[in-house]
C-alpha cells in the first residue's frame, strides 16, 4: 500500500500557477503562465476518499493526463484546442477557453496512490483517491508495582 509521501508537510494545500506560497520567481520565469488557461477543480473528502472533479467539456480521456508527482503530488494537466477558423467565416464571439492547462494538488499523508482511479464521463473528470485507515495508537497499560 503506497501512500503519500506527505507527511510532515502542508498536505492537502493547492498547489497551482495561482499559488501565492510558491516561489515566486519561478512564477515570473515561465512565460506560458499566461497561456495557461485556469480549470476550475472541486475537491471532496470523505471518511473513504479524496474525490477531484473538474468539468472539461468537448475533451476526451486522451487528451487528459492525470500524474503524481514526488510521491505527494497529482497533477492534471491537457489542452483544450481551438475550433479550426475558415477565413471567410464572421465570428461574433470566441469566449470558450483553449490552450494548455495544468492544477497540481499536494495530497495528504492519508492518500493511497497505488489505488488511484481517474474515470472521464461526458466532459467531467473525476479523480478517485482512497484514504488509508486511521491508525489508532496502540494502548499498552503498565503494571505498577509496591515497594
Amino acid at each position: 500500500m503506497a501512500q503519500s509521501d506527505c507527511q510532515g508537510r502542508r498536505g492537502g494545500v493547492v498547489m497551482d500557477s495561482l499559488d501565492l506560497t510558491s516561489n515566486m520567481w519561478e512564477l515570473c520565469a515561465n512565460t506560458d503562465l499566461a497561456h495557461t488557461i485556469y480549470i476550475p477543480v472541486d475537491w471532496l473528502e470523505t471518511d473513504q476518499a479524496h474525490i477531484f472533479k473538474a468539468n472539461l467539456p468537448g475533451l476526451k480521456k486522451e487528451d487528459v493526463k492525470v500524474q503524481v508527482e514526488d510521491k505527494c503530488v497529482m497533477y492534471i494537466s491537457g489542452e483544450c484546442k481551438k475550433d479550426e477558423v475558415n477565413n471567410n467565416d464572421k465570428w461574433h464571439r470566441l469566449e470558450r477557453p483553449h490552450g494548455p492547462f495544468s492544477r497540481r494538488f499536494r495530497l495528504p499523508g492519508n492518500a493511497m496512490l497505488d489505488q488511484v482511479k481517474a474515470n472521464m464521463t461526458n466532459g467531467v473528470l473525476t479523480v478517485t483517491i482512497p484514504k488509508a485507515a486511521e491508525s489508532k495508537p496502540k494502548v499498552m497499560p503498565i503494571n505498577i508495582s509496591e515497594n
